[in-house]
């Protein structure tokens, strides 16, 4: 056979099993563009799906309520992010972390502060005065 074959093949001479060779590797080609462009709007749905969702447990949770007049060991183990039974290096290591954080310093509050202190104290067993500086 000689001729182009759909205008791939510039007058060329071809025998049979070159026509097939030549017409099944555009096919070939086409179906892997296609596959590709279905894998990549797969893929795009599920992102923005998984987007979508609402957090989940794994953030972590922060104490959200207002303070007592009295601090309790409660409340001095929830704005540290600890349990009232947690050993001494533990309560000083999660103080440093959340003054860290909020330290007045690096733009955080007084207030803040003053309250992580007083839950530092509370749980270590330190009496002071008074409650608070505020």
């Amino acid at each position: 056979m000689q001729g182009c074959i759909l205008g791939f093949l510039i007058c060329c001479s071809c025998d049979e099993s070159d026509l097939h060779n030549h017409v099944s590797s555009p096919l070939i080609a086409g179906l892997a563009v296609a596959a590709a462009a279905l894998a990549g709007r797969y893929s795009i749905q599920a992102w923005q799906a998984i987007k979508a969702r609402p957090p989940t447990a794994r953030m972590r949770k922060f104490y959200e309520g207002g303070f007592q007049p009295k601090m309790t060991r409660r409340e001095a183990a929830l704005i540290l992010g600890v349990r009232e039974s947690t050993p001494p290096d533990k309560i000083k290591e999660a103080h440093r972390r959340v003054m860290v954080a909020n330290h007045p310093d690096a733009g955080g509050s007084h207030y803040l502060a003053s309250k992580i202190n007083e839950a530092k104290d509370v749980l270590l067993g330190k009496t002071k005065s008074s409650d608070s500086a505020f």
